[in-house]
């Protein structure tokens, strides 16, 4: 049996010895690689905490504000969520009397927005965080401009986006006449 000679396995060492400080940096350098990415998805991820944080912030405050609404010369007093309520009152009128009118025009039938149950009670849509009749007054207001529209097949005080009717801000402002307190 003949043995290699000695410089061979020098060889097949040194070999096998760049081939594991090759790999060894490999790792180094994806290790090196992966902190990197942490450290950036990890500042990423505390700047959009702060953002949602001063978000929330923004939010609580409007909510502990309180508004008049005006009407007939007096002044109903709520805050943020009852101001919500009263502009979806408004929005859900509009789009129940749209409907409304879209199906009197298309049965013929011209006795007007007023006979409509849905104007009469008027609370589609009501929930107790404000005055019922505060509600009703503001969701017939909306009712009766969006009848208006659906009857006469136009646009006038509201629009259809995104598979719903909704009233014109300009409208909307005119009915609900908001002032901070």
């Amino acid at each position: 049996m003949l043995k290699k000679p000695v410089w061979e396995k020098i060889m097949k060492l040194k070999n096998l010895v760049k081939i594991v400080a090759g790999a060894v940096f490999g790792l180094g350098l994806l290790m090196v690689a992966n902190v990197d990415a942490n450290a950036q998805g990890n500042s990423g991820w505390a700047h959009e905490k702060n953002r949602i944080r001063k978000q929330q912030k923004q939010i609580e405050k409007a909510q502990r504000d309180y508004y008049r609404i005006y009407r007939n010369g007096s002044y109903y007093q709520t805050d943020y969520r009852g101001t919500e309520l009263l502009r979806r009152a408004v929005n859900e009128g509009y789009a129940q009397g749209y409907r409304q009118g879209v199906r009197d025009r298309r049965y013929g039938i011209h006795t007007g927005y007023q006979s409509a149950t849905m104007y009469r009670t008027g609370i589609f849509g009501y929930q107790s965080y404000v005055d019922r009749g505060q509600y009703q007054y503001y969701f017939r207001q909306g009712f009766e401009r969006g009848y208006y529209d659906g009857f006469n097949s136009q646009t006038r005080y509201g629009y259809y986006s995104g598979g719903k009717w909704s009233i014109l801000g300009n409208v909307l402002g005119a009915i609900l006449d908001i002032r901070r307190n």
